[in-house]
């Protein structure tokens, strides 16, 4: 199939000002030149040029276009490549596919473009996992490191950590062949030296994959509260759009709703639960043990206070469930607008947090709101360096699966084992570090890989 010519539509289809159908492979030029008429065939024309024409059909000028030419192997796929930009309709765009199906091309499949581009080696692993990266990116720090990742920061980061270790595996394999040439006295306190500073900046990698993937698919956040204390109006507050009811009678939110909201950049998949409180109503007592679940499911839970009334057992309640939990809390002093009942002190000798002013009516208190998830998520400030950031959960797995071959390494290193077993532990290690960018790979992982990937891409 690798040797096929595929075609597909590159743009969104709706209707627009352009469409592009890309087609790439070994029969791209001669294929559209079957069905494009300009002032010469595409064979003929210049890499990276533009030619001006129509296509034609049962000798009709379907549209008249603009056809792009790209020459393997200076092409995205390292292939012969042709993009045909057409009017944006969306019957227009399907009919020029179908004929550009028709000379004989096969409709692309999810990601083959991207996939194309990794087999014939014009990007690693990593960088085509960016590609998919990049047009989901919602905040503009999961942008900034899935380009990074594009432009291979991961790619070097990897690459480097791998020539470490193949170095020592083949000093050990070559001064076990021959010992004559290859001193092994001193070796393991020098490989001790090594495996250290590989370690710490793999830890590094792991400890800093956590901000990565959360700055990639967001926080899990849940706001708690008795009902009445303005838990929906803070949603939409932040949501900025009538998300959930807003009502003055307690018990309005039955059920949890979901929301994802950009809060400067940091994205909270936030789930608005119903008021916790005893209650007799069966629907409601449902609603309240979704809460306490979803209690259990979040990253990140914002405790919502109304100030100008006192606490009561529902706070207690809620105040035990958070402690008990070992989350990373907020607590919001809401309705700060009005006469406050409730102190400070008052909510930190219960919760140990200091509370945070806030009117979800006024919109006051969410730059505080914002410093504060910072602050637990971040150490008060985002990371925008060009460093590698590992923004994917199977990047981060892979690379404790490689610090833990590294640690059999050291134990064998104090249990002063034989050097093959050295270098048997240090060729995992080189594997797994291997799957991240697809130097060590299985077909069936980069088929599940490019199966998530949008079609035309």
């Amino acid at each position: 199939m690798i040797n096929d010519t595929i075609a597909a539509i590159s743009t969104g289809l709706t209707n627009s000002g352009i469409s592009i159908i890309r087609v790439s492979g070994p029969e791209a030029f001669s294929c559209v030149d079957k069905i494009y008429k300009g002032k010469c065939s595409l064979t003929e024309l210049e890499s990276h040029t533009i030619s001006y024409g129509h296509i034609v059909y049962e000798d009709k000028n379907v549209d008249e276009v603009l056809v792009s030419v790209f020459h393997a192997p200076n092409t995205f796929t390292r292939e012969d490549v042709v993009e045909i930009n057409c009017h944006g309709g969306v019957y227009v765009t399907k009919k020029i596919l179908e004929i550009v199906l028709s000379t004989g091309v096969r409709m692309a499949e999810p990601g083959e473009f991207t996939k194309r581009a990794f087999l014939n080696g014009r990007i690693d692993l990593s960088q085509a996992e960016s590609v998919m990266d990049i047009i989901s990116s919602n905040n503009e720090y999961a942008l900034k490191a899935s380009v990074n990742q594009l432009e291979g920061s991961v790619k070097r980061e990897i690459i480097s950590l791998r020539e470490k270790i193949i170095y020592e595996i083949a000093y050990i394999e070559s001064a076990l062949d021959d010992p004559e040439h290859y001193d092994l006295t001193g070796y393991n306190d020098r490989l001790g030296n090594v495996l250290s500073k590989l370690s710490k900046r793999i830890n590094k990698l792991i400890e800093d994959s956590d901000n990565g993937i959360l700055l990639k698919n967001g926080i899990n956040t849940v706001i708690v509260g008795k009902p009445n204390v303005g838990k929906s109006s803070l949603l939409n507050l932040l949501a900025k759009k009538e998300k959930s009811i807003v009502t003055d009678i307690p018990g309005t939110t039955r059920d949890i709703i979901e929301e994802q909201i950009n809060l400067n950049g940091i994205i909270l998949n936030i789930i608005d639960t119903a008021g916790i409180r005893d209650a007799s109503d069966v629907v409601e007592k449902i609603g309240v043990d979704r809460s306490f679940q979803a209690i259990e499911d979040a990253d990140l839970i914002i405790y919502v206070v109304d100030s100008s009334i006192n606490l009561d057992d529902n706070d207690d309640k809620i105040i035990d469930k958070i402690n008990n939990s070992n989350k990373k809390s907020i607590c919001l002093l809401n309705k700060s607008d009005l006469d406050n009942v409730i102190t400070e002190d008052e909510i930190n000798s219960k919760i140990n947090l200091l509370p945070i002013s806030v009117s979800a009516k006024e919109g006051i208190g969410i730059d505080e709101l914002t410093n504060e998830v910072k602050r637990l998520f971040f150490d008060g400030e985002i990371n925008q360096n060009d460093e590698a950031i590992i923004t994917s959960l199977r990047h981060k797995e892979l690379l404790s699966k490689c610090d833990e071959s590294l640690k059999l390494v050291e134990n064998s290193l104090n249990k002063n084992l034989p050097e093959d077993f050295y270098s048997i532990d240090l060729m995992d290690a080189y594997k797994y570090l291997g799957l991240i960018i697809g130097e060590e790979v299985e077909d069936d992982l980069v088929e599940e890989i490019f199966s998530k990937f949008c079609m035309g891409k």
